[in-house]
């Protein structure tokens, strides 16, 4: 009789499981059980969707059902929704959302792909109508379709994070007059207060409102139900759309309930292998902690990325390979307007409050020779540890080329390079690629000038 293999949860993990242990074994049964209406699709490409930068929502859409079944013998069901499981009868309860039928399925390899879901927090008025999370396909279509109908104006997003900075430039971009409100001191969080000031700066440049130190009180709105204020602290602004963009929580009651042990923000807990407490079911993706590659913490890091890696890992381990997961720096990339926006490792901030005594350079360069067409300016700043001299993080910004050289620091800090080690890598050099001497190495030879003052100090 075939082994049998059920997936709760269709999207990155998921799809990347089932995918990958199809070619591990051609004879397995594969069955995911999903409550949402799409599967394997980009939820990362959705506010390009609502700016019409994609075109169709089909397009974020990797494979359908149906192309599961036809390429890779995958059975893919759904809406229906795993209500619970049974880790000794090794058994799943699932219901129709559809036509509220309940019934069981039985596994002999279980992965637990539920994900994430939004933060809403319970404040009066989050019910109302066009107010919105943006999580996955349906809830894309919706904020699209009420913008195609040119019926609002005006749009509210409560939370100056990632997401919510992507919506901030799709909302300008559809014509909507846009307010940013963010609760901390300023928009980006992740970011240190200096580089996230440019961003916020280039932001209003580009005609976004934005608010921060301050909450959302309560939403208002009028007789038909359909909002029409948000009412912060200090401000009230009239709108026709909220999005709240606060953050994600992992989806694991079901989990919680059989006994599978949680961690840190109380994403599931797993070993290397990606296994759960629980021998034979394993986890990834959204719902799952990680481990901080630089300080061996537990994190929650909601990436795809991180998502299909862990999924991979696991479909390995399940099906009798071995494979390991080693963990995540907290490499996060953006663009919002002009600006890319990204960060590895720690912040100054971060680093200052784990009680690291660690040192910092800002150096602005051309991202090409200067006298190159279409060379841009961008900002890196870069954080060292003064005893060990090891890199700890790094955040580069601006309009120039960001993403090649927060790889350069991924693959240093992963390495475990000292600043005396970047300083002297033998980077790719052309003039429509890069100056001479990189920013990189410009800021590893700054930190390697300043660490040569510092007082020697005890390691």
């Amino acid at each position: 009789m075939k082994k049998h293999l059920i997936i709760i949860g269709g999207v990155a993990a998921g799809a990347k499981t089932a995918a990958k242990a199809r070619r591990q074994d051609e004879n397995l049964k594969i069955t995911i059980y999903t409550s949402d209406k799409h599967v394997s699709y980009s939820g990362c490409g959705l506010p390009y969707y609502i700016s019409n930068t994609v075109k169709s929502n089909d397009e974020l859409i990797i494979r359908t059902p149906q192309e599961f079944k036809e390429k890779q013998n995958i059975d893919i069901h759904t809406e229906q929704l795993v209500t619970r499981i049974d880790p000794d009868k090794k058994e799943i309860s699932i219901k129709n959302l559809k036509t509220n039928e309940e019934y069981n399925d039985k596994y002999d390899y279980l992965m637990i792909s539920t994900g994430a879901e939004p933060f809403v927090p319970p404040i009066e008025g989050r019910e109302l109508k066009n107010v919105f999370t943006l999580r996955n396909v349906t809830d894309s279509i919706e904020i699209k379709k009420l913008i195609d109908s040119g019926s609002i104006k005006n749009a509210v997003i409560v939370g100056g994070g990632l997401i919510g900075l992507e919506c901030a430039e799709a909302f300008k971009e559809r014509g909507l007059n846009v307010t940013v409100i963010e609760l901390a001191g300023q928009i980006l969080p992740l970011l240190d207060t200096e580089m996230a000031e440019q961003v916020e700066k280039h932001c209003k440049e580009k005609g976004i409102n934005i608010i921060t130190g301050d909450g959302v009180k309560k939403i208002t709105g009028n007789s038909k139900g359909i909002v029409d204020k948000v009412i912060t602290g200090n401000h009230e602004i009239k709108t026709d759309l909220v999005l709240l963009s606060i953050g994600v929580r992992p989806n694991t009651k079901i989990a919680k309930e059989a006994g599978i042990e949680l961690g840190v923000a109380g994403a599931i807990k797993v070993n290397k292998r990606m296994e759960t407490n629980i021998p034979g079911i394993y986890s990834a993706g959204d719902c799952v902690e990680s481990t901080n590659i630089l300080t061996g913490e537990a994190v929650f890091t909601p990436l795809g990325s991180v998502a299909n890696k862990q999924a991979r890992v696991a479909a390995i381990n399940m099906l009798g390979g071995h494979d390991e997961f080693y963990g995540v720096l907290g490499t996060v990339i953006v663009k919002v307007f002009d600006f890319n926006i990204a960060k590895v490792g720690l912040s100054e901030k971060e680093a200052s409050d784990k009680g690291l005594d660690c040192l910092a350079t800002t150096i602005k360069a051309k991202d090409k020779a200067g006298y190159y067409p279409g060379a841009k300016i961008i900002t890196l700043k870069m954080i060292a540890d003064k005893n060990t001299r090891r890199i700890l993080g790094c955040q580069v910004i601006g309009e120039g080329i960001v993403d090649k050289r927060i790889d350069v620091m991924v693959t240093a800090i992963t390495g475990g390079l000292t600043v005396d080690d970047l300083e002297q890598l033998d980077l790719a050099y052309s003039p429509p690629y890069s100056p001479a001497i990189d920013i990189v190495i410009v800021a590893a030879g700054k930190l390697v000038k300043d660490l040569s003052r510092e007082p020697a100090t005890k390691i």
